[in-house]
């Protein structure tokens, strides 16, 4: 349905991100995390600094990064799913996580694998069997990488 309206590929994302959002994972709306630029290489997702993200030390809660690093390493494999228009289910297998520096404003996570998630997105798709993938995501904060984490994405065809 998406894909017949004449939107740019980053509005598109935005709508789907803020249904599932809104009726899969609340805390991706909580957080209110947005799509700020989306290619064939790369998913940007912008997470605010504010009330609801921030910790008792006025910078980004650890929970709130988590969340950021999840949806950009998944929306890249919900996104490969669309354009494949093939359901697969997807987990995260497990987190790691080395936080740099403080963020003490709003950050942008990047995911920089779209490409290969795409692909394993489709080995998935023909093999049947469970896929697995580690995708690495940055994060920063004013141009400055304030952490990295990388994600073990797990794929298996429905």
């Amino acid at each position: 349905m998406l894909e017949k309206l004449p939107l740019s590929s980053t509005t598109k994302a935005n709508l789907m991100l803020k249904a599932f959002g809104m009726f899969k994972i609340p805390m991706i709306g909580f957080i209110s995390a947005r799509v700020t630029k989306l290619d064939d290489t790369t998913c940007e997702v912008f997470v605010p600094l504010n009330r609801k993200t921030r910790n008792h030390l006025k910078t980004m809660y650890f929970g709130a990064m988590a969340a950021g690093a999840d949806t950009a390493a998944g929306l890249a494999a919900m996104l490969a799913m669309v354009e494949l228009k093939s359901w697969v289910h997807l987990s995260f297998k497990d987190f790691k996580a080395n936080f740099l520096k403080r963020a003490d404003k709003d950050v942008i996570f990047k995911c920089t694998s779209v490409g290969a998630v795409k692909e394993l997105v489709k080995r998935a798709i023909e093999s049947k069997d469970r896929v697995e993938m580690a995708v690495p995501v940055e994060a920063f904060c004013n141009d400055e990488l304030v952490a990295t984490f990388s994600l073990t994405l797990s794929l298996k065809k429905k």
